[in-house]
This record gives structure tokens, C-alpha cells and sequence, in this order.
């Protein structure tokens, strides 16, 4: 009679959770369309949409897609992460990641804006519950960028409500949603802002034994 012995592998737990990269992603994203948004620069053309849905696609949607699967391969196969609020963490870049890409090729190939603003409640929703897990995990940076995605998305609501369509040209804003538009502008800098400190205060917390608040 024959034994089937199981193999167990275990990995150790590990202290580099690539969330930098995320927040590095992230960031350049909401500098680049922030600026536009508020000061637009660049004035939208074409050309500039072709671009600036490139950078939306590759930064701040394939490098937090990137890093939300990392996070949830260590937490549900490898078991190298076991701090709860890395959960919300893993679903927030994975969300924010896809939306990303939809964001970025709907501006490069010049698609119709107006669905954005039901989009924007569900990840105002997210947001909101990304804000409620890590201010109760005592982590009030990670909660504070939390709080600039809400504004972000609730903004964005704002920014594409009841937008009229001309036909056979493109969408009109109103009044709303110019006002929405840059208010969404500052939301994204003052975010893109923060963004840029957490990637600094991980990375030097990681490697230089510093102790920033992250």
C-alpha cells in the first residue's frame, strides 16, 4: 500500500510590498491630467490626447495593475504578505489599474466621455471604503490618499453630468461640468502630490532604514 505524501511549500513573509510602484504609477498619471485639467496645459488637440492616453494606459494603469497582482498572489497563494489592509490595497490598484487602461484608450482613440460619470460612482464607492479600512488600521497616510481619490471621483461625477453631445461633433460641457472639470484638475495635482511623497517615504523606509510616516 502505496503513501501520498503532500508537499507543503511555505514562503516567508515578506517586508517588500511593492505598493511604490503603484503610488509612483498613480502619481505621474494625476500630474499629467491634473495639469491639464486645471491650467490646461497642454490645450487638448489630437495629437496631445494620443498622448496623454498613452501615459494614462502604461503609468497609472499598467503599474498599478501590475501591482495589485502582486499583492494578491502573495496574500492568496504565496502567503508573503499578511497584513489585512494589504486586501484593500490589492483590490484598490487592481480597480484603479483596469480603470486606467479604459481611461487611457478611451482618450487616445478619441471614444465619447459622457459613461464616465457612472463609472465614477462605483469608484467613489471603492474609495470611500479604501478610506474607512485604513483610517481603522491607524494608517492615516494611505488614508488621506484615500480621501483625494474620493474628491477625484466625486468631482468626476461633476465633471461629466448631463454633458450634451453634439451631433456628429463632440461632447459640450456646461457650465457643471467645466466648474467639475477643474475642481477634478486640483483633486488629481494635490493627489498626484501626495502620491509622490508616499513613493518617496516606502521606497526610503525600504531601503534606508528611515521611519517616514507611510
Amino acid at each position: 500500500m502505496s503513501t501520498l505524501a503532500t508537499t507543503t511549500v511555505t514562503f516567508p513573509t515578506s517586508a517588500n510590498v511593492p505598493i511604490a510602484l503603484g503610488f509612483f504609477g498613480l502619481g505621474v498619471g494625476y500630474l499629467i491630467y491634473g495639469a491639464q485639467e486645471l491650467f490646461a496645459l497642454p490645450e487638448r488637440n489630437r495629437s496631445v490626447d494620443l498622448t496623454t492616453g498613452i501615459w494614462g494606459i502604461w503609468m497609472p494603469g499598467f503599474l498599478q495593475f501590475l501591482t495589485g497582482i502582486f499583492l494578491w498572489v502573495g496574500l492568496s497563494w504565496f502567503h508573503s504578505f499578511s497584513a489585512p489592509p494589504l486586501y484593500m490595497a490589492a483590490l484598490a490598484f487592481t480597480a484603479y489599474g483596469v480603470h486606467w487602461f479604459s481611461l487611457g484608450l478611451t482618450r487616445a482613440l478619441g471614444g465619447d466621455p459622457r459613461p464616465n460619470e457612472f463609472m465614477a460612482i462605483a469608484f467613489t464607492v471603492i474609495s470611500v471604503l479604501g478610506l474607512t479600512v485604513f483610517f481603522k488600521a491607524d494608517d492615516w497616510p494611505v488614508g488621506l490618499l484615500f480621501v483625494g481619490l474620493t474628491c477625484v471621483y466625486v468631482s468626476e461625477f461633476f465633471s461629466g453630468l448631463f454633458m450634451r453631445m453634439i451631433p456628429g461633433s463632440h461632447a459640450e460641457p456646461r457650465a457643471l461640468n467645466k466648474v467639475g472639470e477643474r475642481v477634478l484638475g486640483f483633486s488629481r495635482l494635490a493627489t498626484g502630490a501626495w502620491l509622490m511623497y508616499l513613493t518617496f517615504a516606502v521606497t526610503l523606509n525600504t531601503t534606508s532604514g528611515t521611519s517616514l510616516p507611510v
